[in-house]
This record gives structure tokens, C-alpha cells and sequence, in this order.
């Protein structure tokens, strides 16, 4: 490969488009405005749901309902099952080492422990929200919830 083979891909690079240089070049005249109109004005701008001065669709809908969707904080459930497979006997569960096995990213802002399925290991889980029930799951076991 050198610089002078370089080229770039088919429609990669589109030329601009012309317009108001004469009837031949088929974006003469009103250069692709249409006739007259709001629209082939200078500084034509207008809001997405603007109607012409009409009144807008969304404001003469009515309001209805509570959408409480900005505070509404999911948590990723993590369960005792998943930590039966993953983990090994004494093993300490973190926030970190839930990321490492593959059960938590950044994208998530929460995680949290809950009691379905059973365990058998004695595990020492250490900054992750639990349950109630799957906090007596795991110190019934003889692991311990920090």
C-alpha cells in the first residue's frame, strides 16, 4: 500500500450541492425552494412540531398520568444462584469482582444481591446492597454480609 494508490470508497465523498447557477444545472431559479411560501424565504427555521401557527398536536392533546421514569433507580439483580457458580468457597464478592465474572458493567448505576436460589458456600460479601433474605441465606451458611 502507498499514498499514491489511497482512494476512498464509492459515495464516501459527495460533492456539494450547487444551487442557483442556471436552469441547466436543474437547481436554477428557485434553486430546489418550490414556489413562494414560508419555506423558500431566507432564514427559513421553524421548530420540529410547529404547524404554521396552528395550534401544535401536542398541546391540544390533553395531559394525562405521572411518568416517574427520571427517578425511577433500577438495581441489577444479582442472585445467590449466580454467585454459587461463580464463585469459590471463602471467596470475597465485591463490586469489583462481579465486574471481573461478568455480572456488572458501568452502564448499570445499581446492583443488588437478592436470596433466589440456594447456597452452599461460605462466601464474605463486602459494598453491595443485600436483601434481607438472601442476607440471612448467606449467614446461614457462615459467610458474613459487610
Amino acid at each position: 500500500m502507498e499514498l499514491s494508490t489511497l482512494t476512498n470508497t464509492p459515495g464516501a465523498r459527495t460533492a456539494r450541492k450547487r444551487v442557483g447557477r442556471g436552469c441547466g444545472s436543474g437547481l436554477g431559479k428557485t434553486s430546489g425552494r418550490g414556489h413562494k411560501g414560508q419555506n423558500a424565504r431566507k432564514g427559513h427555521k421553524h421548530k420540529l412540531q410547529f404547524e404554521g401557527g396552528q395550534m401544535p398536536l401536542v398541546r391540544r392533546l390533553p395531559k394525562r398520568g405521572f411518568n416517574n421514569a427520571r427517578f425511577n433507580d433500577k438495581a441489577l439483580a444479582v442472585n445467590l444462584s449466580d454467585l454459587e457458580k461463580n464463585f469459590e468457597a471463602g471467596a470475597e464478592v465485591t463490586p469489583e469482582t462481579l465486574a471481573q465474572k461478568g455480572f456488572w458493567d458501568n452502564k448499570q448505576p445499581k446492583l443488588k444481591l437478592l436470596a433466589k436460589g440456594e447456597l452452599t458456600k461460605k462466601l464474605t460479601v463486602k459494598g453491595v446492597p443485600v436483601s434481607a433474605a438472601a442476607k440471612a441465606k448467606i449467614e446461614a451458611v457462615g459467610g458474613s454480609v459487610a
